[in-house]
Order: C-alpha cells, then sequence, then structure tokens
C-alpha cells in the first residue's frame, strides 16, 4: 500500500511544506503575479485573509488535527518548514501565515496528491475491488464504483481514509470554514449504482473516537 494512506497527519503537512519551500526559489512569476494583483480586495480573495500589501494568506487548522500531539514541536516543525508565521489559539487551533506564492504552491502540491491518490486507487492493485474513482471540482465528495461482492470481503474501504485526509487539508488551505469542512465518500455497485455505504469525514471519524 502507498504512503498516502498511511502517512500521520503531521507527516503530511510536513512534507506538502517541505514541498512549498523547496519551490520558493522559482517563484519569480508568483511575484510578478502578487505584484499585480496588490490591488485586488479582500473580498476577491473568498474566505481567505489577505493582509494589505504583504498579501499574505491565513488558514487556521482545528485542534482535531492535533490531537495527541505536541503542538509545540507542529509549531516548530512547520517554521522550519517554510511557514512565515504560526499562531497557537486558545481553542488549540493554530494558525498559518505564509505569502500569496507560498500558498498558490501548496494548493498546487496538495491538488496533485489527491489526483495521484485516485489513480493509485484505482490502479495499484491494492484495492482490487474498487473499478474507478470520480470527484466533484472541490474534492469534498468522492464516488468509489466498486464490485459489491469483492467489496463486501475486502477491506477496501479503508482507501477513503487516504481520500478524505488530503482532502480535508486541501479544504481548509482553500479558506473553508473549519467548522463547515467535510468530505464524502460514496461507495457504488458499479453494475446498478446502487449506494452500499456512505462516510463522511470528519464526522465518521470523530463518533467512531
Amino acid at each position: 500500500m502507498k504512503k498516502i494512506f498511511i502517512l500521520p497527519l503531521l507527516l503530511l503537512l510536513s512534507i506538502l511544506l517541505s514541498a512549498c519551500n523547496q519551490n520558493q526559489e522559482k517563484d519569480s512569476d508568483d511575484k510578478k503575479d502578487a505584484a499585480d494583483n496588490a490591488t485586488e480586495k479582500t473580498s476577491e480573495e473568498g474566505p481567505l485573509k489577505v493582509d494589505k500589501g504583504l498579501l499574505n494568506v491565513e488558514v487556521t487548522l482545528p485542534a482535531s488535527f492535533f490531537e495527541g500531539q505536541d503542538i509545540d514541536t507542529v509549531i516548530t516543525e512547520s517554521k522550519n518548514d517554510g511557514i512565515k508565521e504560526v499562531i497557537k489559539n486558545e481553542d488549540g487551533s493554530l494558525t498559518y501565515k505564509m505569502s500569496k506564492s507560498e500558498h498558490k504552491e501548496m494548493m498546487k502540491e496538495l491538488e496533485t496528491g489527491i489526483l495521484e491518490a485516485t489513480e493509485e486507487i484505482k490502479t495499484s492493485g491494492d484495492f482490487p475491488s474498487i473499478k474507478d474513482v470520480s470527484y466533484n471540482k472541490t474534492f469534498s465528495e468522492f464516488t468509489l464504483s466498486v464490485n459489491q461482492e469483492e467489496f463486501e470481503n475486502s477491506l477496501d474501504s479503508m482507501a477513503s481514509f487516504g481520500l478524505a485526509i488530503t482532502s480535508m487539508y486541501y479544504q481548509l488551505f482553500n479558506g473553508v470554514d473549519p467548522e463547515k469542512y467535510k468530505v464524502t465518500v460514496i461507495f457504488k455497485n458499479e453494475s446498478n449504482g446502487e449506494v452500499i455505504n456512505t462516510v463522511v469525514y470528519p464526522d465518521d471519524l470523530n463518533e467512531k473516537n
């Protein structure tokens, strides 16, 4: 089974931050784009907070993402990976402040990770009952078409976890309200389209915990 399905949350985030940091030196085009957009109104940036002039993007991850982890260590590692500022909030959440170019690069890395994960599920052979994977534009809903008999006699439902983790990060870093972000994974019978099971993250994870 490939890494995307077994990486802990902190390690996954660290990898994404590192990828952004490594690509900073080739961001001359992004800097030009940032300068061109310096006069954009904050409302045009959607729900993300953009500081005028600096064009910093602020993203808040909920406390639930860091359960069982040492927050100070998370903050230190994030800064080491190139994040300009990480703020620890009273409710246990963390607010990440980064440049607009860093944010764009992170979103590209997240999108690439999701697309690679869907291909992995279909072609790796790790989840043989899953025949196809489709998704919406915001990566908030995935539909997995399966051979029902094979699926019910396997652990292939675990495929939804890797997709959900990366997609939750994508939504949060794309500015979705931390109180409202969700990823829905629907398992359907490939032969008749009947829904076999639906898993909603993080709700189902919280219920199990």
